[in-house]
């Protein structure tokens, strides 16, 4: 079933027509899976426990092990990622206060292979 286009920290996306765009199987999937990686656990006031919270490392020493710990413990929450084959979570260390983290998994329904990838860190 879609629903609104909505990139996490952008406004709701437009339609070709002017409307608002609509989102659905693995966009939508991918725009989930990022929410819940970046919204703060208690933003949600009917949902409290939503949410990974990985804005809590900016402005912190990196801590790649960590941060690739929290994304797997939320990452299965959505049911868009397929459990099999099994997600990669990969964290790299850019060296000036920014970490990169970038994540594989499989739409649970197509089976195609996703990619996100963001940066956590002041640019």
């Amino acid at each position: 079933m879609p629903d609104l286009s909505h990139e996490f920290g952008a406004d709701l996306g437009v339609g070709a027509g002017g409307d608002l765009a609509l989102a659905e199987g693995p966009a939508l999937g991918r725009q989930r899976v990022l929410r819940r990686l970046l919204t703060n656990p208690g933003d949600y006031i009917w949902h409290p426990e939503y949410g990974a919270g990985l804005g809590r490392f900016v402005g912190q020493p990196a801590a790649a092990a960590r941060i690739r710990a929290v994304v797997r413990s939320q990452i299965f929450r959505e049911a868009a990622v397929a459990r099999s084959p099994e997600p990669s979570v990969e964290v790299t260390d850019a060296g000036d206060g920014r970490v990169f983290v970038s994540i594989r998994y499989a739409d649970a329904d197509s089976g195609e292979a996703q990619v996100i990838g963001f940066p956590l860190g002041e640019e």
